[in-house]
């Protein structure tokens, strides 16, 4: 009896739910363009989700003007830091790799698009992009089959040598990777360094005294629907002290067997002094203070070790040389040139987890801008303790 009751109930719910059915689609099918008007949609939240933020640059003169640039949502532009933000790059494609301005001519902004941290979901950019008034118009410069671009330098003595660093295609092998240098604006491009059709170039740092010496981090890796491959013989750091036009290949260490993803940075008041994030059977920080003669491991950390292709990123403090900044799933320091690591966020300063942009402010190094999976945040304190959401959103 109770088994019939239940296949009687379900009958009738089922009737109810095609007639209703029914009469919806008949209601729908009589909707016209104009039976919406001028109506338009608009977002209202979640307030905090922005997705994933890849690169931040502020003007060191003045830390209110910032370019964000973000993985899946353009580029963005405050002149009040952080208060309120301008779209300025809707018209472009969305996916952004790495924003640099001209710190000579803060109207003169470079983006190179296409995410350089080679999870699944990444997009592909079409190359690079300039402007000369601030965001309100941009021209597309080429490399536009890199795929990815990394990073971006300016030089700061001559505003029309550029370097951008390209990891080519994820999915698939191809030649336009490696270093590419602009020595007239952007008019023409020249690859300076190139290994194979697999590996392409994660970082690029130049000395902050002497713009003719960098040092690049190129990364042999590919993607497939089913695996990814984070390294190989391709993989390596090269140094060049003539601007590109020869390099070396520089050993680090012994026995690191084969290299993954590789990040770079010089100490910004004390160029002696680099530091090498290299990603190998045993990922660990390492450090030169005689420009990169020799150098020394100073941790092995899973904090600096954690998911080396989505987090290879180390910033070196611009006043304190002791001082470097691990952004990753959260938050870490040191302030013994990197031979411990401890988090800032202590108490407060919450913020949404991934982080992979910090920018600090070189005039005032308690000032720092956070880019993370979920915004931008802003500190005024030197333990970064004290970040607060801005609203980019």
């Amino acid at each position: 009896m109770v088994n019939k009751m239940k296949t009687l109930f379900n009958a009738v719910v089922f009737a109810l739910l095609f007639l209703a059915l029914q009469s919806l689609e008949a209601q729908t099918s009589k909707l016209t363009p104009s039976f919406f008007g001028s109506m338009e949609a608009r977002e209202i939240g979640p307030a905090v989700m922005s997705g994933r933020i890849t690169t931040i640059d502020a003007f060191n003169e003045d830390s209110r003007l910032v370019y964000v640039g973000a993985a899946s949502g353009g580029v963005w532009k405050s002149t009040n830091g952080g208060t309120t933000f301008k779209e300025v790059f809707k018209d472009h494609v969305q996916t952004i790799g790495a924003v640099a301005i001209d710190q000579k001519n803060k109207e003169n902004v470079w983006v190179g698009t296409g995410e350089s941290r080679t999870r699944n979901s990444i997009s592909v950019g079409n190359g690079v992009y300039k402007t000369t008034n601030g965001g309100e118009k941009w021209e597309h410069l080429g490399l536009e089959k890199t795929d990815h671009i990394s990073k971006i330098i300016i030089n700061p003595e001559n505003s029309d040598e550029v370097y951008v660093t390209a990891l080519g295609g994820v999915w698939t092998p191809n030649e336009e990777r490696g270093v590419f240098k602009t020595t007239d604006g952007g008019k023409t491009w020249t690859k300076i360094l190139f290994v194979n059709e697999g590996t392409g170039c994660a970082d690029l740092a130049m000395d902050p005294s002497n713009p003719n010496i960098l040092y690049a981090g190129m990364w042999d890796f590919q993607r497939k629907a089913y695996t990814f491959r984070s390294g190989g013989s391709g993989s390596g750091l090269y140094r060049t002290s003539d601007a590109g036009k020869d390099w070396e290949k520089v050993d680090v260490a012994s026995d690191m067997g084969e290299l993954g993803r590789i990040a770079v940075a010089f100490s910004p008041i004390s160029p002696n002094i680099i530091y090498a994030l290299i990603e190998s059977k045993k990922t660990g920080l390492y450090r030169s203070t005689d420009s990169g003669k020799t150098w020394e491991l100073k941790t092995t950390a899973t904090v600096v070790a954690d998911r080396p292709f989505y987090f290879s990123y180390i910033v070196p403090d611009p006043v304190d040389t002791n001082r470097i900044y691990k952004p990753g799933f959260y938050m870490v320091m040191s302030v013994d040139g990197g031979f411990s690591f401890t988090s800032p966020f202590i108490e407060g300063g919450n913020v949404h987890g991934d982080l992979h942009a910090l920018w600090i402010n070189p005039k005032n190094n308690s000032r720092m801008y956070l880019g993370t999976d979920g915004g931008l945040y802003m500190s005024y304190d030197k333990e970064a303790l004290g970040f607060t959401l801005r609203n980019y959103q």
